[in-house]
């Protein structure tokens, strides 16, 4: 019952410890809980996230927790709730002693912004202690002779539990000689004492046995008692009796251990056994008796243990003196003890981080520390202090906290790693002072562009370099650090001369180096001007440029060029003119020369390789000038021969040679009469080979102009008969197709007889060419027969595509059929069938192609006539003269081959057609041969 009835009534007190925690935490200050003691572990002690205005499930995100110096946390946290809950059980009297108000601080962290939180819990006492006596058992010897009222103090009664819960009042057993009375101090303990209520006469009664009950005012009352034997003593008038009532003294806590600390005086008037004095300590606690001791025989206090300022700074003791019978007299002793600086500071890290990246802002915080000093007064006073030189600062904060917060950017290329010492020091003399090192990493932004060593490159390199070939190297540095500080290198897109530029060179973009992608020509281009790019592997990336000058060295690979004299296109060489009466030193002609090099390899020397009269002419080294050497004489030669080198000063050195004629003579009739008198006299039957040349040039172009009037009234008359057919609508299929094609033939005798006469004054020579003409048989199809024909008109071209079927398909002509003596051969194969056939193997054909072309040598041979007779075309003179143009084949007839859509003709009217529809083909090759 009396359980149940506890219960209830700690049940109570703990709603009214609630209700008094919710009225303190309305005020402002540190958050303010209030639980009675002996609470189980894990017992509600108050909202945290209700009074830090947070939802319970945000604690974990932003790591709240609780931050004490004491070694024992008492609170934890419930990460559920939210809620602070005991974390084991509280003992007020262990905690706080007889401390009137029991407080607990402690700080709450919010890691996420590193804010702190003061909390205070303040213990409340309930009744759980038994006032207890410090012996059960006490003698008091009392004289017979003492007067009522005289007050015997008794042994000292503790109650660990304070207010209303500590020791009240003491109880004496029923007797007619004694009462007790209660001395006590102003929020104290209280002593009791026996009082004397009558005087006693140690005959009738020498003992009394009493009973003293010691009650506190807790709910429900807890009692002890102790048994006091009063003996009564025989008369002694004269109790001891100290020098001073109160003794002061104050010592250092690190006075040694036996170090005597006072010593206390009692006299006694009385003499003998009544005057012998003994000392002993009263009413203290066994943690004094420990610390302290004191002589019985002479008084001397001195130490026994080790004294700590920190731990406690101020002891009162009782002494008390007794003379043999057993009066006494009793006098405090009050030590005060003085705190040296025996305590170092100590440095807490919170909370804090071992990178920070550089491009956080200033005043960021990098870690929170507490400092504190167990020293009290000015020992206890601590600064904290970091080295100036750094880009750090601290911050003062609540409770001897501090911040290190950055007062600048920080840079990682210039420090990667801050090796940051915190100095604690104290006020003490002489002062103490601890280091804390914290190390921090600067983590690396990508905050560096790439660059380069130098703002612009020059790069040398010889023309004709071999492709592929490196030549030249770019690194670029970047100050960051990994992925930030990883180069590559690129070529902007560009052209030169309009080509891309990444056809001319190309670059490693891991390694920088740069390799040519062609061979570089100096006389192309001189420079080549282009940008590297180098970009760094960050996010974003950084890049930079730098511009870059390739130079490309001349190298000796082009000879010099003779632009005077020019070399005459037919073979010839050009003549220059010397008079008789040049004297020496007179220029007769300069040689000019370039060299498409440069510097050393354009200069120029010119020299006298050869000559037909040595010692005549000289060549200037420089100038390329040709002087006469000495005046000419009439022995000299009318044609003089020079052969001059041009050489430049490469290495090794190219040349180029030049031959000069120079005719010796004062004007131009003069070296034609004297190289006429020469000829004639070498050749006297070259003027009457001019004379028939001319007459025979004139005959021809007689011919070709009838030919063309013959040709135009063909046309003309084709032209009308087509009409004529276009009108009727009538069918051509009894048409022969040999009726078609004669114009062809035509065109290709005017072709053959096409010509060239070349007169030369100078020489008096005249060449009379006549082009070879190809008699090759071909094959025609529709393709050569779709192409139009700048003779044919509109109308000719239309009935050609029409009537190309007819023509495919048209049965075998008997009439390109002719007789034995009219088919080509050798003079001895004239006889045979008259209706002889077109030759009908390789070797016929062949040999008709062989004859065909030999006539037309002959004709262009200046040894040979014309030949034949007219129209032979010197047939005759080989073959015979039976052979003449009327027995040569037709070969402008169409020849049908069985089994085949294509139709024979003759060269020459495909080689027409092909030149008046196809373009000038033939005409370029014509005019190549005729230049020739």
């Amino acid at each position: 019952m009396a359980a149940l009835q506890r219960r209830q009534h700690r049940r109570g007190l703990v709603v009214l410890f609630m209700l008094l925690e919710t009225l303190s935490g309305a005020g402002a200050g540190p958050i303010r809980y209030s639980i009675p003691e002996e609470l189980n572990k894990g017992s509600f002690v108050g909202n945290i996230a209700k009074d830090l205005g947070l939802e319970p499930r945000e604690l974990a995100e932003r790591g709240l927790r609780i931050v004490s110096r004491d070694r024992t946390q008492l609170f934890a946290l419930n990460p559920r709730s939210g809620s602070l809950i005991t974390a084991d059980r509280i003992d007020r009297e262990e905690l706080c002693a007889q401390s009137a108000r029991c407080l607990v601080s402690f700080n709450i962290l919010l890691e996420d912004k590193l804010n702190l939180y003061p909390i205070e819990v303040e213990i409340m006492d309930i009744n759980d202690n038994t006032p207890r006596f410090l012996r059960e058992e006490l003698e008091v010897k009392i004289s017979e002779n003492a007067a009522p009222s005289s007050r015997f103090p008794l042994m000292e009664v503790y109650d660990p539990d304070v207010g209303m819960n500590s020791l009240q009042g003491f109880k004496l057993s029923g007797n007619s000689h004694f009462s007790v009375n209660v001395l006590s101090k102003a929020d104290g303990p209280k002593y009791p004492e026996l009082v004397l209520e009558h005087a006693l006469d140690r005959e009738r009664e020498a003992i009394h046995h009493l009973v003293l009950t010691a009650m506190d005012g807790g709910d429900p009352v807890r009692s002890s008692m102790a048994r006091i034997l009063v003996t009564v003593l025989d008369a002694n008038d004269n109790p001891p009796v100290f020098t001073q009532p109160i003794y002061r003294v104050s010592v250092p806590e690190n006075l040694p251990v036996g170090t005597p600390v006072l010593s206390v005086n009692a006299t006694d008037q009385d003499e003998g056994i009544y005057a012998e004095i003994t000392y002993s300590f009263v009413r203290i606690t066994e943690k004094i008796s420990k610390i302290f001791c004191l002589n019985a025989l002479t008084g001397e206090i001195s130490t026994s243990a080790n004294l700590d300022y920190e731990d406690s700074s101020f002891y009162e003791l009782d002494v008390e003196a007794r003379d043999g019978p057993g009066l006494q007299d009793r006098a405090k002793v009050l030590v005060t003890i003085l705190d040296v600086n025996d305590n170092v500071p100590e440095v807490v890290v919170t909370s804090g981080s071992r990178s920070v990246a550089e491009s956080v802002p200033p005043g960021t915080v990098i870690a929170l520390f507490q400092v504190y000093d167990r020293d009290s007064g000015l020992n206890g006073l601590v600064t904290c202090s970091i080295s100036g030189n750094l880009p750090f600062e601290l911050e003062k904060s609540v409770d001897n906290y501090y911040r290190l917060v950055t007062n600048i950017e920080l840079d990682r290329e210039q420090v990667s790693l801050y090796n940051i010492t915190v100095t604690a020091t104290d006020k003490g003399m002489p002062p103490l002072s601890t280091e804390m090192l914290i190390s921090l990493d600067v983590a690396d932004t990508n905050d560096n562009p790439p660059a380069f060593p130098h703002s612009s490159y020059s790069v040398y390199v010889p023309e004709n370099n071999p492709r592929g070939a490196s030549i030249f190297s770019l690194t670029a540095h970047d100050p960051d650090s990994d992925e930030n500080a990883r180069v590559t290198y690129s070529l902007p897109e560009d052209t030169i001369q309009g080509v891309p530029l990444s056809s001319y060179v190309s670059i490693n973009s891991d390694t920088g180096i740069l390799y040519a992608l062609h061979s570089f020509d100096y006389e192309q281009f001189r420079d080549l001007q282009l940008r590297v790019i180098a970009h760094d592997g960050g996010d974003p990336p950084l890049s930079s440029n730098v511009s870059l000058s390739i130079f490309v060295l001349d190298q000796n690979d082009n000879p010099p060029e003779i632009l005077y004299p020019s070399l005459p296109t037919d073979g010839s060489t050009g003549v220059e003119l010397a008079p008789r009466s040049a004297e020496p030193g007179y220029l007769v002609t300069k040689v000019v020369a370039v060299d498409r090099d440069s510097g050393q390899n354009a200069w120029l020397s010119y020299r006298l390789l050869k000559a037909s009269e040595p010692g005549l002419f000289t060549v200037g080294l420089h100038t390329g000038e040709v002087r006469t050497a000495r005046a000419l004489l009439d022995r000299d030669a009318l044609k003089q021969s020079l052969v001059v080198a041009v050489q430049d000063h490469g290495q090794p050195p190219l040349s180029a040679t030049v031959t000069l004629t120079v005719a010796v003579a004062d004007s131009i009739p003069d070296v034609l009469a004297d190289l006429g008198s020469l000829e004639v006299q070498n050749n006297s039957d070259a003027s009457g080979l001019t004379l028939y040349l001319v007459v025979a040039v004139a005959v021809v172009s007689c011919v070709f102009l009838a030919f063309v009037i013959v040709l135009l009234a063909l046309r003309l008359r084709r032209w009308h008969t087509l009409r004529l057919l276009q009108a009727s609508g009538g069918a051509l299929v009894g048409v022969p197709a040999s009726h078609f094609v004669g114009v062809d033939g035509v065109r290709a005798f005017l072709q053959t007889y096409s010509h060239e006469v070349s007169l030369t004054a100078d020489s008096r020579k005249s060449h009379l060419i006549f082009p070879q003409p190809n008699y090759a048989d071909t094959l025609l199809s529709q393709e050569s027969c779709e192409k139009s024909e700048p003779l044919l008109t509109q109308e000719d071209s239309g009935f050609c595509k029409e009537g190309d079927s007819l023509v495919q398909q048209a049965p075998p002509n008997t009439d390109w059929r002719f007789s034995q003596a009219q088919r080509p051969g050798t003079s001895s194969s004239q006889n045979g069938d008259e209706t002889g056939t077109w030759p009908n193997n390789q070797f016929d054909t062949e040999m008709l192609q062989a004859m065909i072309l030999a006539s037309a040598s002959e004709a262009a041979d200046g040894s040979s006539t014309l030949g034949g007779g007219a129209g032979t075309m010197g047939l005759s003179a080989r073959y015979g003269p039976q052979f003449t143009l009327q027995h040569v084949p037709d070969y402008r007839q169409n020849v049908y081959i069985p089994g085949s859509n294509a139709t024979l003709t003759n060269a020459a009217g495909k080689r027409d057609g092909k030149a008046l529809a196809g373009g000038n083909g033939n005409k370029k090759k014509s005019g190549k041969k005729e230049k020739k």
